[in-house]
């Protein structure tokens, strides 16, 4: 079965405070305005899919670097709350946790962040103490690409049967190094749009020919999701959009999610994006993450 996998998920990636603020819609420069509410969650984008896999009954750790202050102390706190295992992360002396200040549009579901970081990232060296026992599928944001191809490298060197799994959300400076070290790549439209790309068929060709990664998928919003598996053909999924759009933030790592989760259950790729697609599109008709999947399922969403 296709890249079937048992174990634990281990995410490496950052955390960060998320202020959400939900306005009747978005302002003009220099407006003010007044918020319909506001809630303070943990963000991030490994961060979040893990939350959601956890949901969907995977055993998860996650692995990054945390400032030393309370915000950390309350991130960590919320981990636990979803039984996800934060005993490898890095604190730094000093600093703060970061932040992103989103502003959420309930006219249209649209979000606009505004991120602050100043953490160091995750390196190779403190990589190299998390233990791998137990671990089936290792997630990766594509960040701090030498460092990170470097982890995956041991990550391979010291569990020859792990998954691994790179999401490239954006740009970055010699990101093209990781492209052929994942069994999965998971592509936003984001990069591939940075790139040149105006159509998910023609990059997912593009991205299949740079890479040795037995699946690439691009996650193209409204208009659904695009996958391609080594010597097979492109095929595309179409969206599944609620009845009203309330809030797309965290679609992506929802979809990202989904498709974990489907391949190591032993779902055929185009079954397991087809999942992820009707989880992200569910997930952009309600607020948040917390008790999606139950929720999913609770009102006739066919998942796993």
């Amino acid at each position: 079965m296709f890249l079937t996998g048992g174990g634990a998920i281990l995410g490496v990636g950052i955390v960060t405070l998320d202020l959400v603020n939900q306005v009747e819609s978005y302002p003009v420069e220099d407006a003010e305005i007044r918020a319909l509410s506001q809630r303070r969650t943990r963000g991030g984008n490994v961060a979040n899919s893990l939350g959601v896999l956890s949901q969907l009954g995977h055993v998860c750790r996650w692995v990054g670097t945390l400032a030393d202050d309370d915000t950390s102390r309350w991130v960590c706190t919320d981990f636990a709350r979803q039984g996800i295992d934060t005993s490898h992360a890095v604190v730094h002396p000093g600093g703060a946790t970061p932040t992103s200040y989103i502003t959420l549009s309930r006219a249209t579901g649209s979000r606009t962040i505004v991120h602050h970081r100043d953490l160091p990232e995750l390196d190779e060296e403190a990589f190299a103490r998390v233990s791998l026992e137990g671990v089936g599928w290792v997630h990766f944001e594509g960040r701090n690409p030498v460092a990170t191809g470097r982890m995956m490298d041991r990550a391979r060197r010291f569990a020859p049967g792990i998954r691994v799994s790179l999401e490239l959300e954006k740009p970055r400076d010699g990101i093209e190094v990781l492209l052929d070290r994942p069994d999965l790549i998971l592509a936003g439209r984001a990069y591939a749009e940075a790139l040149g790309f105006d159509a998910p068929d023609a990059f997912v060709a593009d991205l299949m020919s740079r890479t040795q990664a037995r699946l690439c998928v691009a996650a193209w919003g409204a208009a659904g999701a695009t996958l391609a598996v080594r010597d097979g053909a492109i095929v595309h999924v179409p969206a599944e959009p609620p009845p009203c759009v309330l809030d797309t933030l965290a679609a992506g790592d929802t979809f990202n999610a989904g498709v974990i989760d489907a391949l190591m259950r032993g779902l055929e790729p185009r079954t397991a994006v087809g999942q992820a697609v009707r989880l992200a599109g569910f997930k952009c008709g309600r607020i948040g993450l917390d008790g999606l999947v139950e929720e999913a399922r609770r009102t006739g969403l066919v998942l796993v």
